[in-house]
């Protein structure tokens, strides 16, 4: 499975990105994960293909959604209210396994990632 992502840029705080992620095929669950220079990958959002269950980090609650197109194939990542700590590499990911609450499957596909620059 190949994953496509798109839609990283600069934005200014308070502003809005949509990320995209195509897969080339079908998985279980797919996630959002995020990188911070001198930061360790860190989890963003998680969906379940099936259910359409979703989870997201504490910190981006209220602001991320995650939602994906099964026609499409694709997965969404709508990032409202962005803070400069949102700054960092964005890569999707996607599981073999269905995400079941609260449990975060162990991502098997990633995608190359996407840089998002929130200036202050």
């Amino acid at each position: 499975v190949q994953l496509q992502a798109s839609g990283g840029g600069l934005v200014q705080a308070g502003g809005s990105l949509r990320l995209s992620c195509a897969a080339s095929g079908r998985t279980f669950s797919m996630g959002w994960y995020r990188q911070a220079p001198g930061k360790e990958r860190e989890f963003v959002a998680v969906i379940s293909w099936s259910s359409g269950v979703t989870d997201y980090r504490d910190s981006v609650k209220g602001r991320f959604t995650i939602s994906r197109d099964n026609a499409k194939n694709t997965v969404y990542l709508q990032m409202n209210s962005l803070k400069p700590d949102d700054t960092a590499v964005y890569y999707c990911a996607a599981a073999r396994s269905n995400y079941v609450r609260p449990v975060v499957p162990r991502m098997d596909y990633w995608g190359k990632g996407t840089q998002v620059t929130v200036s202050s």
